[in-house]
């Protein structure tokens, strides 16, 4: 079975033309996702569904890569020093999520089933996963 990734129906890859295009109009500011609406004519429904299939889009033909800010919205970067704040801020962010679920699924999961041999490797797993993500999160240019 193919991937989710590999599963973007020919709707969803439309809209993302269409928000790229949009985006691309809009270089170099960014569209906050209300005006992504407004000026793509894609419902919010429909907005979502292409800036999902975008990402595979922007891999596949090597176009910049597509970031959000609070201050910006959604737009395309090629500056290194904002990519790398975006990458550290989402990687911080997957960080805290795989906390979260270490300690509030994971360990309560540990403490009913202490020999488990599942839970062990699931508990090693994460535990390397978090470690390497804390040492990116930490990650600053000397």
């Amino acid at each position: 079975m193919p991937r989710a990734s590999e599963r973007r129906s020919p709707a969803a890859q439309r809209h993302a033309d269409t928000v790229r295009f949009v985006l691309f109009e809009a270089r170099p500011a960014g569209l906050a996702f209300k005006q992504l609406v407004r000026s793509s004519e894609l419902s919010p429904h429909q907005a979502r569904a292409g800036l999902a299939c975008l990402p595979d889009t922007i891999a596949e033909r090597g176009w910049p890569p597509l970031i959000w800010t609070r201050l910006d919205g959604y737009k395309f970067c090629s500056d290194p020093a904002e990519l790398r704040a975006y990458e550290v801020a989402i990687i911080r962010e997957k960080l805290t999520e795989i906390r979260r679920f270490i300690t509030g699924v994971v360990a309560p999961h540990a403490v009913l089933q202490p020999k488990g041999r599942w839970i062990k490797h699931l508990n090693t797993q994460l535990s390397s996963v978090e470690s390497t993500l804390d040492v990116i999160a930490d990650y600053i240019d000397a």
